[in-house]
This record gives C-alpha cells, structure tokens and sequence, in this order.
C-alpha cells in the first residue's frame, strides 16, 4: 500500500463528504468503544476479503481508507495488501489510526 492518508486530511475529506469508504479492521469490541466517525468495521483476519465484500460491497475501484489503532499496528496494512491483492485500485492507509485520531483532539463515534 503506497498511500496514505493523515490525520488531518481524513478530517477535512469526512467533514467535506464524498464517496468514500472508511474501514476500521480492529475487534467488533474495540469497534463498539470508539471508531473514526462513519467507518465501517471489518476486521483482520482469514475472513477479511468475504466479510468486507459482503459488508461494504464497495466497487474495485471505490476510494476505501483503512486503519486500525496507530502506527505501530500493522492489521491494517496487512488488511490493506489484502484488498489491492485482490484488485482494489484506490486503497489508502490512515496509519496513525485510533492513536493519531485521538491526539488530535477529534471526536470519536462509539459507547
């Protein structure tokens, strides 16, 4: 995965709007506690590319952003390598994830 997104770049495309996908892959638990507003939660695993097809249906082409909890987590490039491998064309990685997420002050969705 060559792109990635920062933190305030996702802010300013979530408060502009568009068609686009943001997919948390951490736990449904970690999920239900606090997520990046509008994502969506698939998470990492051996069901990774079956459950985001059937959950995101998003085109191969479609803009998708994943992350997962900060930069030293690695769940969501793996996530990430998964969907191009399988002909995504428009993934990007937001790697500072939950972590980089909260140290800007930004709000959550969740519990």
């Amino acid at each position: 995965m060559t792109k990635v997104i920062t933190t305030e770049e996702l802010k300013q495309k979530i408060d502009e709007g568009g068609d686009f996908y943001i997919v948390d892959v951490l736990s449904p638990q970690s999920f239900e506690v606090r997520h990046v507003p509008g994502a969506k939660n698939v998470p990492n695993g051996p069901e990774f590319l079956t459950q985001f097809e059937k959950e995101i249906g998003a085109k191969k082409d479609a803009d998708i952003i994943i992350y997962c909890s900060s930069s030293g987590c690695m769940a969501s490039v793996s996530a990430g390598q998964t969907l191009e491998d399988a002909g995504y064309t428009n993934v990007t990685h937001y790697k500072d994830g939950l972590a980089g997420w909260k140290d800007a002050g930004y709000e959550f969705e969740g519990q």
